[in-house]
C-alpha cells in the first residue's frame, strides 16, 4: 500500500471529524465522521465556506481571523486546542473540541480541523452539575433539619431539666409543708386542749381569773388555725389561677386608717400602729380586697415579730403616677443569708424560733401584689428591724 492510501485510510476511518480547508476558508475535504456529526453530505459542503458550520456570531467573524492571521501573524487556534460551537445541518448546535493544523506548500496552504465531539462530556457535566445541585438542596435541607432537630432536642433538655427543677423544688415545699403543718396545727390544738382541761378545774374552784386566762389562749390559738387555713385556702386559689385582680376607685386614706385601727386591737402591750399619709390627693383605683390582704399581713408580721412598747410605722405615698406603702418595725430583723428566699412558699426565717407562722403570708403577698401590676421591696437588718414596700404604677386617670 502507498503511502497516500494508507492516510487516505486513516483519515476516512478515523473516529473525529477531520475537515480541511483553503486558505480562503473553503472546504476541500471531510471525512466520514465529520459528515456524520454535522449531518451534511460531501457535495453539501465541499466548496462552501467552513463557516456553514459555525453559528452566529462565529460564522460573521471567521473570514476575518483567517484574514488577520495571514497579516500579522498572529495565532489565535492554529497548533492550539479549545472548545468552540458547531451548527448542524438541522441548526442545533453542540460543542466540540477543536485543533488546528496548518500545512505550506510551494504556492499556497491549507489548514486541517480535528473535530472531537464534546456532546456526552458536556451533558455529563450537566448531569453532574444537576446532581450536585440538588445534592446542594439537599443536604441545605437535611442540614436546616438536622438543626431544627438539635435546637428540639436543646428545648426539650431544657424542658426536661426545669420539670426535674421543679419536681425538686415540689419535693422540698411538701418537706416543709410537713415540717410546718406538723408544729404550727400541733401547738395550737396542744394549746386548746391543755386550756380545756384546765378550764374544766378551774370552773369547779370557781377561779374566774384562770378561765379567762385560758379562755383567752384558746381564743388566740384558734385564731392562729383560721389564719393557717386561709393562708392555705388563699394559696389554692393562687395555684387554681381563681384570683384576678378588679381594679375599684377609693379613697386610700380612710381604707388605711380603718386597717390601721382593726390591726391596732391585734398588738402587744403598749405596741403602736402609727399610720401617715404624703400626696396632695387620696384617690386611687385599684383591687382594694387584694390590697387589704397584703397590708394586713406585713402588719401581722411586723406585730408578731417585734417585742411590746414598739412602734409599727406604716405610711402611704401617693403622686401623680405611683402609689408605695411602707411598713416598718424594730423587731427581730431576717438574717442576710434568708433574705432570698423570703418569698419562697413555706420558708421561714431561721431566726423565727416558737413565733408561729405557715410561711405561705409573704408569697402570697407577692404573689396578689404581681397581680395588681406592683412590686415587693424587702429592706432588712438582723435585730435592727425591717421595712416591706409596695409600690404600684398608677393609671393617669387615678388622680
Amino acid at each position: 500500500m502507498d503511502r497516500s492510501k494508507f492516510l487516505d485510510a486513516i483519515i476516512e476511518n478515523a473516529i473525529d471529524g477531520i475537515i480541511t480547508i483553503d486558505d480562503s476558508g473553503i472546504i476541500e475535504h471531510l471525512n466520514p465522521a465529520a459528515l456524520a456529526l454535522f449531518g451534511y453530505s460531501r457535495s453539501e459542503l465541499v466548496g462552501k465556506n467552513v463557516s456553514t458550520l459555525m453559528p452566529q456570531p462565529d460564522k460573521a467573524r471567521h473570514d476575518s481571523y483567517i484574514q488577520n492571521y495571514h497579516n500579522t501573524g498572529q495565532k489565535h487556534i492554529i497548533g492550539i486546542g479549545r472548545e468552540v460551537q458547531g451548527q448542524r445541518k438541522d441548526g442545533s448546535v453542540f460543542p466540540f473540541r477543536l485543533g488546528v493544523s496548518e500545512v505550506k506548500f510551494s504556492d499556497r496552504r491549507i489548514y486541517t480541523g480535528f473535530i472531537h465531539d464534546l456532546s456526552k462530556e458536556k451533558a455529563s457535566e450537566e448531569q453532574i452539575k444537576s446532581y450536585t445541585e440538588k445534592l446542594e438542596v439537599k443536604i441545605k435541607e437535611r442540614t436546616r433539619d438536622l438543626v431544627k432537630l438539635v435546637s428540639e432536642l436543646e428545648m426539650a433538655k431544657e424542658n426536661m431539666r426545669a420539670l426535674f427543677q421543679k419536681e425538686k423544688e415540689l419535693n422540698q415545699l411538701k418537706t416543709r409543708f410537713v415540717s410546718m403543718a406538723s408544729h404550727e396545727f400541733r401547738t395550737p390544738l396542744s394549746s386548746i386542749q391543755l386550756s380545756a382541761s384546765l378550764i374544766d378545774k378551774y370552773t369547779s374552784k370557781n377561779d374566774v381569773s384562770n378561765v379567762e386566762k385560758h379562755t383567752s389562749k384558746i381564743k388566740n390559738s384558734i385564731n392562729n388555725l383560721t389564719t393557717i387555713l386561709n393562708d392555705f385556702l388563699s394559696l389554692e386559689k393562687l395555684e387554681a389561677g381563681k384570683v384576678e385582680a378588679s381594679a375599684q376607685r377609693f379613697n386610700i386614706v380612710s381604707f388605711a386608717e380603718e386597717i390601721a385601727e382593726e390591726m391596732q386591737l391585734m398588738t402587744k402591750q403598749n405596741q403602736h400602729i402609727i399610720y401617715e399619709h404624703t400626696g396632695v390627693t387620696a384617690e386611687v383605683s385599684i383591687d382594694p380586697n387584694l390590697l387589704r390582704n397584703c397590708i394586713i399581713n406585713l402588719i401581722s408580721n411586723a406585730v408578731k415579730y417585734s417585742g411590746e412598747d414598739t412602734l409599727i410605722q406604716f405610711n402611704t405615698f401617693l403622686t401623680n403616677d405611683k402609689l408605695e406603702l411602707e411598713v416598718k418595725d424594730n423587731g427581730i430583723g431576717i438574717p442576710d443569708s434568708d433574705q432570698n428566699n423570703l418569698f419562697e412558699p413555706f420558708f421561714r426565717a431561721h431566726n423565727t424560733g416558737d413565733i408561729p407562722g405557715t410561711g405561705l403570708g409573704l408569697n402570697i403577698v407577692k404573689r396578689y401584689v404581681g397581680l395588681m401590676g406592683g412590686t415587693v421591696y424587702c429592706k432588712s437588718r438582723l435585730n435592727s428591724g425591717t421595712v416591706f414596700t409596695l409600690s404600684f404604677d398608677l393609671m393617669a386617670d387615678n388622680n
